[in-house]
């Protein structure tokens, strides 16, 4: 299964250059923060795959300019037995901003989510816009990464971890493909296609 990936940035060419065809073999859009409602709601509709997204620190989606777009922050989606975890926002640096978290309300959120990967048995993909604690992070706050997602990670184990946040053009800190233990880490700034291995 073939699965995109998208953060902080519109890809001109799914946008501006976008040509009929180009996503028939998508199955599957992760989007993970900061993009425009209207950029999500035009891949949902020139697509035949499931948008889902997450918020970034930086936007502010109405739920009824998403067009069919499905939010998945605090919540796990199961697609065709794919279980996805969506955590959405960042390190907290602005007192009154949304979707900007300590690492101790990062941890309350996951805290309750408990039962939801309880009940899911875990997950497959964590989706989220922040990246880790010093895994592709950078060293100021607003960049700083959640450690509480090294340790969902260690626990269960999942598949891919996706997330957004620091962008191609911050330089040597930017990673694409990276691995936590078990886990492969993808940095989704822009776009990038992602292979989902068929279990069958």
């Amino acid at each position: 299964m073939k699965i995109l990936v998208l953060a902080d940035e519109e890809s001109k060419l799914l946008y501006d250059h976008f040509k009929p065809g180009m996503l028939d073999d998508i199955e599957l859009i992760l989007a993970c923060g900061d993009l425009h409602a209207s950029y999500l709601s035009f891949l949902v509709t020139m697509s035949h795959a499931t948008v889902l997204y997450i918020h970034g620190n930086h936007d502010h989606y109405e739920k009824d300019a998403m067009n069919g777009c499905i939010c998945v922050d605090d919540d796990i989606f199961v697609y065709k037995g794919i279980r996805i975890l969506g955590l959405g926002g960042s390190m907290r640096y602005h007192p009154e901003a949304d979707h900007q978290f300590s690492e101790k309300e990062m941890g309350r959120r996951i805290r309750r989510l408990w039962w939801k990967i309880f009940r899911h048995r875990g997950f497959d993909i964590l989706m989220t816009h922040a990246p880790a604690y010093h895994l592709n992070d950078m060293e100021d706050l607003p960049h700083r990464g959640f450690a509480a997602f090294l340790r969902l990670m260690e626990k269960y184990k999942p598949r891919f971890f996706i997330h957004g946040h620091i962008h191609a053009t911050y330089g040597s800190c930017f990673k694409r493909l990276d691995h936590y233990e078990e886990t492969t880490v993808i940095n989704a700034y822009e776009k990038y296609i992602i292979e989902y291995p068929d279990e069958n």
